[in-house]
């Protein structure tokens, strides 16, 4: 059944910057401005934000750990008529960020809601790759146990598609230790700090990518990227 459009939503859910805050776009401010109330995974960082964008309102958390909880109150403030923003720390809502089970709820319960375009790491880094954009898979973070880590990586190596995951700083080099075991020779790229001010796109070898991380401090959110066999430029190769 379609969604019906509404002129008016009660809750919002806006992208925020994944880095340069110049990238937050107009909808998104003027719908953070009009809120009553802008529900954010960590009130701290957010309030980072709303105060370079001059903009005061009641915060309350929603993170992976409370968002059950929080979706009876949140739902009956909506369904009250008040306003509701949803934002994450970085990027896009409800992508590997709390959001999605209160979204559901909405549409459950039938109440307005719309999703603004925005930044988003993943379209960021898929591009930016020159890796072949479609079909491409983005899988999340992956697991912290490197069995399943190892199982998610051989999935990747033998997909049609490009395959996208978040990784953490501190397991990058462990990644690529299981990946160069896996595929010495699979060219990857590993994209850094996207729209910051370090921004780095790293190709090459697992194995060349392995032994250049090995050597240096990992800073930084992490997408990993690995391609299809056999759909990259011999010059990416490498």
């Amino acid at each position: 059944m379609a969604s019906k459009p509404e002129s008016s939503p009660l809750v919002t859910f806006v992208p925020t910057p994944i880095g340069n805050l110049g990238d937050i776009t107009y909808r998104a401010v003027e719908s953070l401005r009009q809120a009553d109330l802008i529900a954010c995974e960590d009130t701290r960082h957010s309030r980072k934000l709303l105060n370079h964008l001059e903009i005061s309102r009641p915060l309350i958390s929603l993170h992976d750990h409370n968002e059950d909880q929080r979706i009876p109150e949140l739902t009956e403030r909506a369904q009250a008529g008040e306003k509701i923003a949803i934002i994450s720390d970085a990027g896009t809502p409800c992508l590997s960020d709390p959001g999605h089970r209160f979204l559901k709820a909405c549409r459950d319960q039938d109440i307005p809601f719309t999703v603004l375009p925005g930044p988003s790491a993943i379209t960021t880094a898929l591009v930016a790759s020159g890796f072949p954009p479609h079909p491409f898979s983005f899988q999340g973070f992956l697991h912290v146990k490197k069995g399943k880590r190892r199982k998610q990586l051989q999935e990747a190596l033998h997909s049609p598609e490009t395959t996208l995951y978040f990784e953490s700083p501190h397991r990058l080099p462990s990644t690529l230790e299981i990946l160069e075991e896996l595929a010495a020779e699979q060219p990857i790229c590993i994209a850094r700090e996207l729209s910051k001010a370090f921004e780095t796109l790293h190709h090459g070898k697992t194995s060349e990518l392995k032994s250049y991380f090995s050597e240096r401090r990992v800073k930084g959110e992490i997408v990993l990227l690995i391609p299809p066999l056999g759909k990259v430029p011999k010059k990416d190769a490498c």
